[in-house]
C-alpha cells in the first residue's frame, strides 16, 4: 500500500481530510472503478476545469498530487491534496487554508464540487 503524504487537519475549522479522525474534518475518499492510469487522468482533467486551481506537485508513481487553489477576490491560497491508493481503489483528498482560522465551508464545498465532477468523469458507478 502506497504510504499518505496527505497531512492531518489542523485543529480548526479550515480543513477537511478523508484520512480525518473526527467527524467534523472528514469527508468521504473519492472510489474509483476505473483503472488508476484513467482515475488520475480524470482527476487532472477535474482539476483543470475547477476555477482558480493550479497543480503544484505531481508524483504520478507515488500517487501523489497537490493542487494550489486561489480564490478569486481576496486570492487566497488553499492546499489541496491527493493520495491515489491503488490497493484500496479510493483517492483519499484533503483541502485546507493557509491562513485564517475559519473557511465559512469553502474547503468542503470544493472537495464536494471535485467529487461531482469525478462521478460525472466515470470515475465510479
Amino acid at each position: 500500500m502506497a504510504s499518505s503524504r496527505i497531512s492531518d487537519c489542523p485543529a480548526s475549522p479550515n480543513c477537511v481530510s478523508s484520512l480525518a479522525r473526527d467527524r467534523d474534518h472528514y469527508v468521504n475518499p473519492f472510489p474509483m472503478d476505473i483503472a488508476p492510469d484513467a482515475a488520475w487522468e480524470a482527476l487532472k482533467r477535474a482539476l483543470a476545469a475547477e476555477p482558480g486551481i493550479r497543480i503544484a506537485e505531481e508524483d504520478k508513481e507515488r500517487g501523489y498530487l497537490r493542487a494550489e487553489a486561489t480564490s478569486r477576490i481576496f486570492r487566497f491560497v488553499d492546499d489541496v491534496a491527493f493520495q491515489l491508493v491503488a490497493e484500496e481503489r479510493l483517492i483519499h483528498v484533503r483541502s485546507a487554508s493557509r491562513v485564517g482560522y475559519w473557511d465559512l465551508g469553502v474547503n468542503r464545498r470544493r472537495v464536494e464540487r471535485l467529487r461531482e465532477a469525478l462521478r460525472r468523469e466515470g470515475l465510479w458507478r
